[in-house]
């Protein structure tokens, strides 16, 4: 990976190239005194990553950050500051670390790996979007089909019946399933002569319409009972189990690889049709989603980057507004930010959904633990 470093102090800028050549991990094909200059090299020359100091006169770090995402927004920054205080707004203008003077050979080392780390999700996301030129099925929030790598396009069904039997079929991973239960769970309203008759048209509609598609789908037929077969059709629910872990992140790598994970996971399975047949397989996924983005979470407080945490968190939160663990990790980067306004309203307010809705009160080691902090 190419890098370019800018610093107005001489001497920081040597030093970091010194720390930056021992390591070996980039090549640094310029350093500048300005940021004017390190525009111009932008400008005819490509770059992976700028070094960019935030106290510069004339044009200052975060100025020139702007210039650089509109000349290429796949260059990564990392700030340089003496202030702390710099820190919270690097973070929110994407920065991928931002390093305090002096810097040290431990703490650049850590910036590495992130950008070891960015640069293999981004070859993984590359992958990705290999993969979803085969013909694949989208389940998480809803049912679409996805080919050609474009993004998922909605299906027009003939009635939301045929949409729901293929869904149903789907559902059941390839296994068969007895035609009267698809009727009993699709039709339950109707008589059994008036719902097979039915279901016999829903199939001949749904064949019709994968046909026209030409996806490798097939609706088979034995002994009373229906599956659905698929060749070199991808899912993401499949591709999601087979990329889950619940364990803690190893590394900066296993980090980005459980991103493009995470990714997958576009909301609930099914969520926007309410199947009541799926309920059961909506929550287990979306409990597999929690814990691991959960440890992604953990992983981010433990290698200091507890606002990158924080997004996530209160993401995480509209989805199981009661867990104890996700408040607990959001008080925990609240508290790494010196935020502790943003604590206790969070308390507070997790505090008050407990009694108001459940009738019951927080952990009482979760209580002691923030009566501490206070």
């Amino acid at each position: 990976m190419k890098a370019i470093l800018i610093d107005d102090e001489k001497p920081a800028l040597q030093h970091l190239e010194r720390l930056l050549t021992k390591d070996s991990r980039l090549e640094i094909t310029g350093k500048y005194t300005s940021a004017r200059l390190g525009l111009q090299h932008l400008q005819q020359e490509k770059a992976d990553i700028v070094f960019l100091d935030i106290g510069m006169p004339e044009m200052n770090g975060l100025e020139a950050a702007e210039h650089i995402a509109n000349l290429d927004r796949s260059i990564r920054v990392v700030y340089i500051t003496a202030y702390t205080e710099y820190a919270i707004d690097a973070f929110e203008l994407n920065a991928v670390d931002y390093l305090l003077k002096p810097v040290t050979s431990q703490r650049l080392c850590k910036t590495l790996e992130r950008l070891v780390s960015r640069e293999e999700q981004a070859k993984q996301a590359a992958a990705v979007v290999e993969a979803d030129r085969q013909p694949g099925i989208l389940c998480f929030k809803q049912l679409e089909f996805l080919e050609g790598g474009e993004p998922g396009q909605k299906i027009q069904w003939r009635t939301s019946k045929a949409q729901e039997v293929f869904a149903l079929l789907l559902h059941s991973r390839g296994q068969w399933i007895l035609k009267d239960t698809i009727v009993d769970l699709v039709w339950p309203e109707f008589n059994p002569e008036k719902a097979l008759a039915n279901l016999h048209t829903t199939v001949y509609h749904i064949r019709k319409l994968l046909k026209t598609r030409e996806m490798g789908v097939l609706v088979e037929f034995s002994q009373e009972r229906y599956r659905l077969v698929r060749e070199n059709v991808t899912l993401d629910v499949e591709q999601f189990e087979q990329g889950w872990s619940g364990t803690p992140v190893e590394n900066d790598q296993d980090w980005g690889r459980r991103e493009a994970v995470l990714a997958l996971y576009r909301g609930d399975y099914l969520g926007e049709h309410h199947y009541s047949w799926a309920e059961s397989r909506r929550k287990e996924l979306q409990a597999k989603y929690l814990q691991m983005a959960l440890r992604s979470a953990e992983y981010e407080l433990g290698t200091e980057r507890p606002r990158q945490a924080l997004t996530r968190l209160l993401a995480l939160r509209e989805a199981d507004a009661y867990s104890e663990d996700i408040c607990r990790l959001t008080l925990r980067c609240y508290a790494d930010l010196g935020d502790f306004i943003g604590f206790k309203n969070h308390y507070e307010n997790y505090k008050a959904l407990l009694q108001n809705e459940l009738g019951i009160h927080p952990d009482h080691v979760m209580d002691s633990w923030v009566k501490n902090i206070f």
